[in-house]
């Protein structure tokens, strides 16, 4: 039996929050299959596994006019590498995400007469396909420095990285500037923080996707912390984090 209906899917790729023009979008992942088969593998084949990859597909309603709508946002980025995320069950903190660093790949647009404009697109992945959490829902306006709702992410291994994606989905206000960064601390008080990863300040809508280098941190708790300035600031944002 199923277990939930697609319902509150929320889509952003860079600055741009495709969710009230999107009504489809596929994530796929594979890993390349090697043979590896010879006189010792006892009639059976030996498969190693290769190159691994990812894909995001989505479509929508197309419409145009603004830098945060499908049709200027496709025609910005397309042949460019930058952050996707996905929530299959909306993005409110602490909701499931898939996000990676993709190349937007394709962009196609239009249909027959008194149809409903159409889009599609393709992003093909530059990072592997994270599985991970929202830190930060985009519908919470920030105007001043401050900090988010901490998550139990849990500890990162050696070998294996942080990944963190912000998408900035507006910035109203005077010389407005938001610095966000990812901090870690062994407790949800945060009493110690540590700054694990910081994004280049921002000062309009945009996207960036960072990631740690592969050092154990021992620290399971999570947050982002941003830092505000300008006249009258206001920023509108996500955050997606996770491991892998």
């Amino acid at each position: 039996m199923g277990e939930f209906v697609l319902t509150d899917v929320r889509l952003f790729t860079g600055g741009a929050d495709l969710t009230g023009h999107s009504n489809k979008v596929e994530i796929s992942s594979e890993v390349d299959d090697k043979d590896t088969t010879n006189y010792a593998s006892q009639g059976w084949k030996e498969i190693l596994g290769g190159l691994a990859s990812a894909e995001i597909a989505g479509g929508g309603q197309w419409e145009a006019g603004d830098p945060g709508l499908v049709d200027d946002h496709s025609w910005a980025t397309l042949g460019g590498v930058g952050p996707w995320s996905i929530g299959p069950r909306g993005a409110a903190v602490g909701s499931l995400a898939y996000f990676t660093k993709a190349l937007r790949a394709d962009y196609k647009l239009g249909d027959a007469v008194g149809e409903v404009a159409p889009w599609e697109g393709t992003a093909k992945s530059s990072w592997p396909l994270v599985r991970g959490q929202f830190i930060h829902p985009p519908g919470t306006a920030r105007s001043t420095t401050g900090t988010g709702t901490s998550v139990n992410l849990g500890a990162v291994s050696a070998g294996k990285r942080l990944y963190a994606a912000l998408h900035v989905l507006s910035a109203a206000g005077t010389t407005p500037s938001i610095t966000a960064r990812i901090q870690s601390d062994d407790a949800p008080g945060f009493a110690s923080s540590t700054t694990r990863l910081t994004f280049d300040s921002a000062t309009s809508v945009g996207g960036q996707i960072l990631r740690t280098d592969g050092t154990a941190i021992t620290d399971d708790w999570w947050q982002v912390a941003w830092t505000i300035t300008g006249t009258t600031p206001s920023f509108m944002f996500a955050t997606t984090l996770g491991i892998w």
